[in-house]
């Protein structure tokens, strides 16, 4: 037996038992045709990635269902193509990692649910003050290391001035000696 997982926004400008009444249409086209509906998820109003008939956001719902052979796809998706009400589908058929997935999911081993168990435990710690404590305490100080001393870059001579008469004191003497000798 096949599983397959058929999921559909429906236009979110039509009231709440419109929406209810498309979907149950589908359900009840799935079980006309001898399969059994394993689950259905109302994942309720969302944003669109982009516009869809100048609509911003839809009613998403997925459906799972198990059939002997593929022959209700041909006709569900019929229906869904000619459904105004209808802003886009796909259906998939699930091999036996979807469906372990899937069964995961609604077990609560994976999804929301354990993001719900980690705020208990986080609010069990003190919640989110212990978590940005933690993130503000400073970073530990790293080592000095060494680093060999970098010259300094040598200056610029000062441009050449006219001789001027230099004052005869022993410091002049010896700098105007020194300079010469250079």
């Amino acid at each position: 037996m096949n599983q397959y997982e058929v999921t559909f926004i429906v236009d979110p400008v039509l009231s709440n038992d419109e929406i209810e009444a498309t979907s149950k249409s589908y359900q009840d086209l799935i079980s006309n045709e001898d399969c059994t509906i394993v689950h259905v998820n109302r994942m309720g109003l969302k944003q669109l990635a982009y516009p869809i008939n100048r609509r911003s956001s839809g009613v998403y719902y997925c459906v799972e269902f198990n059939g002997d052979k593929g022959g209700i796809i041909p006709k569900m998706e019929l229906a869904l193509r000619r459904d105004e009400r209808i802003m886009r589908f796909l259906t998939v058929k699930l091999d036996k990692y979807g469906v372990k997935y899937n069964e995961d999911k609604r077990a609560g081993k994976i999804g929301t649910v354990k993001k719900k168990e980690e705020k208990k435990d986080d609010n069990r710690r003190g919640g989110r003050n212990d978590r940005n404590k933690s993130a503000s305490k400073p970073a530990p100080a790293k080592p000095a290391v060494d680093k060999p001393a970098t010259p300094a870059p040598a200056a610029k001579p000062a441009p050449a001035v006219a001789a001027a008469p230099v004052a005869a004191t022993p410091v002049a003497a010896a700098a105007t000696a020194k300079s010469e000798e250079e």
